[in-house]
């Protein structure tokens, strides 16, 4: 039951990972860079749920963990907003 939460985190990411392998397969240079950006979400809620599991209910690194993969998270879909505002109506 412990496994559950990060199990769940861990497959939310999936559909992340899926769109940066949609936007890998053009050629240019704005959806190889959407892609990573993509991809790097994936990344930080896969290390969010990892760190989730290997923090084994203690409740300091469970908000630690939590915070960090939401401001990460965050930060990257900022990111992957204005990357792709600057496309100029290419997408």
């Amino acid at each position: 039951m412990e496994a559950l939460v990060p199990l769940v985190i861990a497959m939310s990411g999936m559909p992340a990972l899926g769109i940066a392998a949609w936007y890998a397969r053009a050629d240019d240079a704005h959806s190889r860079g959407a892609a990573l950006r993509w991809a790097l979400v994936a990344l930080a809620m896969l290390g969010g749920a990892i760190g989730l599991y290997f923090a084994d209910g203690s409740t300091t690194a469970v908000t630690t963990v939590v915070v960090a993969m939401v401001v990460a998270v965050n930060a990257l879909l900022v990111s992957v907003v204005l990357h792709l505002r600057r496309s100029g109506g290419k997408r």
